[in-house]
């Protein structure tokens, strides 16, 4: 009888932390969460490095540190994010790391997702997570890249144009922020979209879209001292 009343207490333990691993793993993005923590723990960052957070065009930025010699950028950029996911891992990829800029690209994918929220939403989506920050970082410089424009997401191109209108506005209004307006500068003068600076996928930007980031990121960026 106490064999089986231990063995169901054990079972009983198992189950509940399996049902708890399989919880955390359920949420979008849990493992490359992971691989930032491993890695935070292996060597954790320097403090004062310049912090990029966001979605898959920060993701696929892996030699970003290239194009900005003599700046020490972290790169925390993980899938396809949605502003919502960066609110929920702002512990893990934002708040530890004590950095002298924060540099965002995030948004566009929360338009692509099945709950079609409206541009409201999503810039209050933007509001929030922009409150959180201020309030572990109060006066850290911060910096929101535009929504971009890509060929493959052509019918959400009113959206991304209201939603970075009224980002702008808000930031604006806001101390120690500014706005990078990408956005004009990936159309050509006729206000269609340039294709030869994304890869064959029409929505991530090759060498060519990534040197075109730079030269308008550049001058807003804060050189280590």
């Amino acid at each position: 009888m106490m064999k089986n009343k231990v063995f169901a207490a054990l079972f009983a333990v198992f189950l509940c932390l399996t049902l708890n691993v399989s919880a955390q793993e359920s949420f979008p993005f849990y493992n490359d969460i992971q691989r930032f923590k491993a890695s935070d723990s292996a060597a954790f960052p320097a403090s004062g490095q310049i912090l990029f957070i966001g979605s898959s065009s920060f993701t696929m930025w892996q030699d970003v540190n290239d194009y900005f010699p003599g700046y020490h950028i972290l790169n925390r950029g993980f899938g396809g994010s949605r502003l919502l996911d960066l609110i929920r891992y702002r512990y893990e990829i934002i708040f530890p790391y004590a950095p002298r800029q924060i540099v965002m690209y995030c948004g566009e994918n929360d338009f692509v997702a099945p709950d079609d929220p409206p541009v409201s939403e999503v810039v209050n989506r933007f509001e929030t997570l922009y409150r959180f920050i201020r309030g572990k970082y109060p006066t850290t410089p911060f910096l929101y890249i535009s929504m971009k424009p890509s060929p493959s997401r052509q019918r959400f191109l009113g959206q991304y144009r209201e939603a970075n209108s009224r980002i702008q506005a808000f930031l604006q209004k806001q101390p120690h922020a500014q706005y990078a307006d990408t956005f004009s500068a990936m159309l050509n003068k006729d206000g269609s979209i340039m294709t030869d600076i994304f890869i064959s996928d029409n929505l991530h930007l090759n060498k060519k879209g990534y040197t075109l980031w730079q030269k308008i990121l550049k001058p807003a960026l804060l050189k280590q001292k």
